[in-house]
């Protein structure tokens, strides 16, 4: 799924500080996928095909806009952009209760995986706000913290007999990594200067079984519908789909929101 980094130390050699952070960051990226897709096997969401085309259509361009709208190098939306990012992260509300034109958006929920597909092309999209997004950052915390320690165990006992300087320099630093996530996704920011964040992660070969039989608890049929999924007995050709996460944070009308668009596109010639 992600390009892992080689991990005998005698064929990679590399600064024992760099090589704890790029695990950390791998980690990272791996436990926002579980918070992000997790949903229905632990909070009750739904699989929603049939999101409107122009919908979906109206949050990608948005995304790839906001993507482009950002401080320098930060993951922070200019505030020139924050109405746009605001208008995305309201979809979900009534026309009535926004005040915002929105075709044909009345009624679509948070928590749930909403979903607008074409043969070989999948776009989800979820919203999260209040108590969701509190529980989005206590479960993004627990998956990154879970997979840190059980790796720091399978570490020492595969490597700590060997007592050498490199070994044991990499060891106390991967002892040393301690990663607040709601700090490093810029929650506090968000809270109290009603900043907007716009995060993204992508993958060229996303095991789509992955995804949905281990992530999402789901049939990949259900996501990216019969006619695109796997086969009983899937190649990794099969199995292989272009992805890419966007991660919009921010505060609206005082309260804390999400949007997560994901983009997937089958890999395979021909689609």
């Amino acid at each position: 799924m992600f390009e892992e980094p080689n991990e005998e130390p005698a064929e990679r050699p590399i600064d024992p500080a760099q090589r704890a952070k790029e695990k950390s960051d791998e980690f990272r990226m791996h436990a926002e996928l579980a918070a992000v897709f997790e949903g229905c096997r632990k909070f009750d969401a739904a699989v929603v095909p049939g999101l409107d085309a122009e919908i979906a259509r109206d949050i990608q361009r948005s995304m790839g806009k906001l993507d482009k709208a950002k401080v320098a190098d930060t993951p922070i939306i200019v505030p020139e952009s924050a109405g746009e990012a605001a208008r995305i992260l309201n979809i979900p509300r009534s026309n009535k209760d926004s005040g915002t034109e929105v075709p044909h958006a009345g009624g679509l929920s948070t928590n749930d995986y909403h979903i607008h597909r074409r043969p070989g092309e999948v776009m989800i999209v979820r919203w999260l706000e209040g108590d969701q997004v509190a529980t989005f950052y206590e479960r993004l915390q627990a998956h990154f913290d879970a997979a840190l320690k059980h790796y720091r165990e399978e570490e020492r006992q595969a490597r700590e007999w060997k007592q050498d300087a490199q070994t044991l320099a990499y060891l106390e630093a991967l002892d040393k990594i301690d990663v607040k996530m709601e700090e490093r996704y810029l929650r506090e920011p968000i809270r109290k200067h009603n900043v907007f964040v716009l995060s993204t992660q992508s993958a060229d070969e996303m095991d789509i079984l992955h995804l949905c039989d281990f992530l999402m608890g789901v049939d990949a049929a259900e996501v990216v519908g019969a006619a695109s999924a796997p086969p009983d007995e899937p190649t990794e050709s099969d199995r292989a789909w272009f992805f890419k996460l966007f991660s919009l944070r921010g505060m609206n009308e005082g309260v804390e929101k999400m949007c997560f668009f994901t983009y997937m596109q089958k890999t395979e010639e021909g689609w």
